[in-house]
This record gives C-alpha cells, structure tokens and sequence, in this order.
C-alpha cells in the first residue's frame, strides 16, 4: 500500500516528499520497467513522450528527452545518474517546473517488491507554501506510482 504522504521539507526553494509502495512482482520485473524511461508515459499521466538521447539500453549516463502535458507543454531532459540493477535507480533534469531528483530504491522478498521513491526538487520562485506544493505534488505521485503498481501486478512482462 501506498503511503499517501511521509512528510516535505523545505531548505531554501527546496521541496522533497517520499512515497512507498509494494509491488507483487520480484524486484528485477519492477527494476527493468522502471529504468526503461520510455515506460514513463504509460504510469505518469502527465508525460505524453520519453524517448532517449543516448543509444543502448538504460545505464548510468543514460540521457531521455521528454515532453509533459501537465501543468503545460513543456519539454525535459532526464539523465539517469545511479543504476544499480534491481536495487536502485536515481534520474536528474527537469520534473514540471522543477529541477531535480527522483530516486527508486527496491527491496526485493522473492515474488514482491518494496519500492521508495524519494523526490528532491527546486524551484526558481515557489509562490505557494512549500507545504501545500509537496503535498500535492506527493499526492499525484503517489497516483502515478499506483498505476505502475497496477501495470506490473497485472501483466505478466509489466508492459
């Protein structure tokens, strides 16, 4: 189950927010959806195109463009900064109005999978209070997180 909302912080324009969840699925099933960017779309409904820049499959150095819908269009580069296969999976770039961080630590028992996904974001200016801004943000990434639950306890490959 999903935890809705651990907790933010702000240092400076500094937004971070955790989430968790477990997946039915072993850890290399949740590991290999999630480190091939281009899956992104299909779990995060404001991404409409990830594709990558750099050749080859995922890797550390592995750059992906992409363009989001929400909150407008917009474009963004990601690069994946740590790649530890079935263990941990750690992207900078641009996330919405944010630079940032996202990172996907799994621990794996077998059939099922303990995934966290900590966020670090700045922003430039942040004219809410940066209480309401990660919670919402949490909130709608613990949506996505529910759908990548969904696509991977549902189909057999997780595509």
């Amino acid at each position: 189950m999903i935890k809705e909302f651990f907790g933010s912080s702000r240092t400076g324009k500094t937004i971070r927010f955790t989430n968790t969840l477990r997946v039915e699925r072993p850890a290399g099933v949740v590991f290999g959806y999630l480190a091939d960017l281009r899956n992104l779309p299909a779990w995060n409904y404001a991404i409409r195109e990830t594709l990558p820049v750099t050749p080859g499959p995922a890797r550390r150095g592995s750059v992906y463009e992409q363009t989001r819908s929400l909150p407008r269009i917009m474009r963004e580069r990601l690069e994946i900064v740590e790649f530890e296969p079935d263990r941990r999976l750690v992207m900078e770039g641009g996330f919405g109005p944010f630079q940032g961080r996202a990172t996907y630590d799994l621990t794996g028992s077998g059939t099922a999978t303990d995934l966290v996904n900590e966020f670090e974001l700045v922003a430039e200016t942040l004219h809410a209070p940066s209480g309401l801004v990660a919670r919402g943000m949490a909130g709608a990434v613990a949506k996505n997180l529910r759908v990548l639950k969904d696509i991977l306890e549902t189909s057999p490959t997780g595509r």
